[in-house]
């Protein structure tokens, strides 16, 4: 093969890949000088002279001459009898110029520098791709699908092989061979010695923002930023944005008259609901704005957990807006605020409840530390949790969560017994006088407000009580009676009645006015005889 064939093919391919005149020139001395390593193993003495706008080449071999006897090297020497052969005129020292023919290098050496050349143009062709994509990152793109695979789709741009993996598309998303798809650029990969792959993605935020970026000229020339979005693709997504310009309201803007310009973006991401919603510096604010539907009555952060988290209560007809159904709500709140949060739902004040500690005879200390560390100090604020997520937070085994709600139902369920009742005030011990005095008539004296009978089980200390003047009488006595009196007649500190093995209550003020002989209500005390018939 000539040369002129050679570079006229080396031309052709040059011009196919786009390849420029001074970097084909690169690769065509680069390819020359493989092939004068290979046959010569050096090129230094060498000269390749490439004109690329006429398409030739030529390969100077030059020598020195030495003498006949003096040769060491013919690579790069030649004798003074061979360079007289060439020129009469040369000497020692002289250097001669011969020039080589690309067919003296033999049809296999030319078909390896064509094919050497190939090379080089697809590496340069690769190293160009890797370039063009990383400067799109982030930036829109529209290909051509034309392979559905099953975990992944392939797109063409610009002759470029584009994939799409199956986790970046949008559930419930078709595609077909031929239609035309926007994607955003996310990655490019190269791998040594394979080609560069160009990973787009429809899951994206920064899909999103660049769509509004298209459909809202506010959002493209700057007067609105959006500062976060928070996606679960094709389900459901929170904007949060602000405006740079007082005259333009952000969240106006990005909705459009009649929600036109938002349904744009809604139609191109399958149908996924998006709320927009405006920017807060303050955490509070924004937790609050991004849990709307519900609105918080407050919100407690902790910034030195580790991830921050923050405490938010809502009224208990909200709870399951806050969360959301599947607890989408409260898991994109917490993607755009960068807080882990909780809700809890807002304790009414005539509502009662139980604080944690109150389990530890059923919990061990430190499954309550753990349920206080997330904000769960009460029992009905552990109940508003799920099993998962209840394990998830506090960092319990499921098993366990599970028999941390079972125990606090249970004893939600179950109700305050009348021990426990009795010490939050709500039962009160009434003399046996009072309690014989509303069998005879049905009545109940006045002030009582017993619902449930007490355990008659244990000795009455005020069952030997029956008039003032056998009160009276038994004074002094060794602990006979429920109450002392001091020098001016005023009741002493009371004693407790049993009412219990364990637990010791307070006399109530009926028990008191009964021992100082005065009737807790308007009717008279019965007599003794009439106590003993």
């Amino acid at each position: 093969m000539r040369s002129e064939d050679l570079i006229s093919s080396f031309g052709e391919i040059a011009r196919a890949k786009d390849i420029d005149r001074d970097t084909l020139q690169i690769i065509v001395e680069d390819v020359f000088r493989a092939m004068l390593r290979k046959r010569y193993g050096a090129d230094e003495a060498f000269e390749i002279i490439f004109n690329p706008k006429q398409g030739d080449i030529q390969i100077l071999h030059i020598q020195e001459v030495v003498g006949d006897w003096d040769l060491v090297d013919p690579v790069t020497e030649i004798t003074r009898s061979d360079a007289k052969k060439i020129d009469e005129g040369f000497d020692v020292g002289d250097e001669v110029a011969s020039e080589l023919d690309v067919s003296d290098f033999g049809r296999r050496a030319v078909m390896t520098a064509r094919q050497t050349f190939r090379q080089r143009i697809r590496d340069i062709e690769k190293e160009q791709v890797y370039e063009e994509y990383t400067d799109l990152i982030g930036e829109i793109v529209v290909g051509e699908i034309y392979q559905v695979r099953r975990h992944e789709t392939l797109l063409m741009h610009e002759d470029t092989e584009l994939v799409l993996p199956k986790k970046e598309q949008i559930s419930g998303d078709h595609y077909r061979k031929g239609n035309m798809l926007r994607t955003v650029v996310k990655e490019v990969r190269r791998d040594a010695g394979s080609d560069p792959q160009v990973v787009v993605s429809r899951t994206s935020p920064v899909f999103m923002e660049r769509l509004f970026e298209l459909e809202v000229p506010e959002v493209y020339d700057g007067h609105v930023e959006i500062k976060k979005v928070a996606r679960i693709p094709g389900d459901r997504a929170k904007v949060a944005v602000v405006s740079h310009d007082e005259k333009v309201d952000p969240v106006g803007a990005c909705v459009g008259v009649n929600g036109r310009r938002i349904h744009e973006v809604v139609r191109e991401l399958s149908n996924e609901n998006i709320d927009v919603m405006e920017w807060s510096d303050d955490p509070k604010e924004l937790i609050a704005r991004a849990l709307s539907p519900a609105e918080p009555t407050s919100v407690t952060l902790n910034e030195n957990a580790d991830p921050p988290r923050a405490r938010v209560e809502v009224k208990a007809d909200e709870v399951s807006q806050a969360i959301g159904k599947r607890g989408v709500n409260i898991k994109l709140a917490s993607q755009l605020t960068e807080f882990e949060i909780d809700v809890y739902r807002q304790i009414p004040p005539d509502e009662e409840d139980v604080d944690i500690e109150e389990f530890g005879d059923e919990l061990t200390d430190e499954t309550i530390e753990k349920l206080k560390h997330i904000g769960c100090d009460t029992g009905k604020a552990v109940l508003e949790l799920s099993a998962d997520a209840l394990a998830r937070r506090a960092n319990l085994d499921r098993e366990t969560a599970k028999r941390v709600l079972d125990i606090i139902e249970t004893e939600f369920e179950k109700g305050p017994g009348i021990i426990e009742s009795i010490r939050k005030g709500r039962f009160t011990v009434e003399s046996v006088l009072e309690s014989e005095a509303a069998d005879t008539d049905g009545t109940a004296p006045a002030g009582a407000t017993s619902t449930e009978p007490l355990d008659e089980s244990g000795p009455d200390p005020l069952a030997s009580e029956t008039t003032p003047e056998a009160a009276e009488t038994e004074e002094g006595a060794d602990a006979s009676t429920d109450t002392d009196t001091t020098e001016d007649g005023a009741p002493a500190e009371e004693e407790t009645a049993s009412v219990d093995e364990d637990v010791e209550e307070d006399v109530s003020p009926e028990a008191e006015s009964s021992d100082s002989g005065e009737s807790p209500s308007s009717e008279p005390v019965p007599k003794e005889s009439e106590v003993q018939s």
